[in-house]
């Protein structure tokens, strides 16, 4: 009886340790594909500022470029401001399809990602 005892007590601290691994590889696996989403996203949110300070300065340009072929600064900012409008209204039409689906796809492709 000892021996089916020290049998089965080894069976049970191994399945402890390794259930005891298992969790910690997936919280690494977890802690891995958050940082590397998170590094995207913030590699993603720098390109983005320095690309809307870029669009701010050739907007304030094309702005003060069509105000002064039509001798009105005024127009020319109102021109701009409604061509965004309606840069606006495109992307609220097609939010689904060019910002909502194209970032879930981006999250689960680096949840699936199994290298580490």
């Amino acid at each position: 009886m000892t021996m089916q005892t020290t049998t089965i007590d080894e069976l049970i601290e191994k399945s402890d340790i390794y259930i005891k691994t298992s969790i910690n590889l997936y919280k690494y696996e977890t802690i891995y594909k958050l940082a590397d989403i998170f590094s995207n996203l913030a590699v993603k949110f720098v390109i983005t500022i320095v690309v809307v300070l870029f669009l701010l300065l050739l907007s304030i340009g094309l702005s003060l470029c069509i105000g002064y072929y039509l001798d009105s600064s005024f127009l020319g900012f109102v021109i701009v401001a409604f061509g965004y409008l309606s840069l606006a209204i495109l992307f609220y039409i097609f939010r689904e399809k060019w910002i909502k689906i194209p970032v879930s796809n981006f999250i689960i492709s680096k949840m699936k990602n199994k290298t580490i």
